[in-house]
């Protein structure tokens, strides 16, 4: 899939083209953006022309009810001729002690089971003792810094051989990847998801099992640990409303156990 940038629309045309992108890929009419927005059909075409220069505050308003990206909201104003306004704070950075120690204790509050955050392009911020217990086994070379849930989970020598329903699971991933490039602009995002990509996927891994209807409201990973096929539930939550793009950027993920069998097998290994 191709990210809005690529199309037609640059920065250096101006912000309308690329509001235009935004609009149509949330499938808003001029009209309807218009209304939420508290401005006139007729100013939202002259905009995305580049008949009319949009206010600063208009391109804030415009981003806001389009639900763009924080990153990609800096990149707007920025065609529009204003200055970004989100800031891009390293996350070691000592204004980030309280987030970064929040994020901790609530992978750890998680356990005994698996919880990890990941940045933009997927590299571990944190993780708790479920995550690591997973990685028995797991190669150095694929544990070195930065340590990648991508290519960790899909890579041949890494979790892959062990996930029993790794085409569901490989499928999953990309799509989500493929979903995030569609509204990022991001070159090591896309040099990613090629590479994983290109990773083999055989149409049965040994010992991988067929799909079976299941009572869970979504598809669950089943991966063997220690001669146990342990199955969980995928959640991933963001910050709401943040203010900068390192942590707009920032996902918690939380695998929760699908069946008694797993919680049961967690609680006695991480006791």
């Amino acid at each position: 899939m191709t990210p809005p940038s690529s199309g037609t629309a640059s920065t250096a045309q101006g912000a309308g083209p690329l509001l235009r992108i935004w609009r149509e890929r949330r499938r808003l009419s001029q009209l309807e953006l218009a209304l939420r927005a508290g401005s006139s059909a007729r100013h939202i075409s002259f905009v995305e022309t580049g008949r009319s220069r949009p206010s600063e505050e208009l391109v804030l308003r415009l981003a806001e009810h389009l639900d763009v990206p924080v990153r990609e909201r800096n990149a707007l104003l920025l065609a529009a001729g204003y200055a970004p306004r989100y800031p891009q704070t390293p996350l070691d950075d000592p204004a980030l002690d309280a987030l970064r120690t929040g994020i901790e204790r609530l992978i750890q509050g998680y356990e005994p089971y698996p919880a990890l955050v990941v940045d933009a392009v997927y590299d571990v911020v944190a993780a708790n003792r479920g995550v690591h217990m997973l990685l028995d086994g797991v190669p150095e070379h694929l544990l070195a810094p930065p340590l990648n849930a991508m290519r960790l989970t899909l890579h041949p020598e890494g979790l892959a051989p062990r996930i029993r329903n790794l085409r569901e699971w490989r499928g999953h991933l990309l799509a989500q990847m493929e979903r995030q490039l569609a509204l990022h602009r991001s070159g090591p995002l896309r040099a990613l998801y090629e590479e994983v990509a290109a990773y083999p996927a055989p149409e049965a891994a040994p010992g991988e099992e067929p799909a079976e209807p299941v009572p869970y409201f979504a598809l669950p990973l089943r991966i063997e640990h220690g001669g146990h096929t342990l199955s969980f539930v995928s959640s991933i939550s963001t910050f709401n409303t943040p203010m900068d793009v390192t942590v707009a950027e920032l996902a918690v993920e939380t695998l929760l156990p699908a069946d008694p069998a797993t919680v049961k097998y967690l609680q006695s290994f991480l006791a």
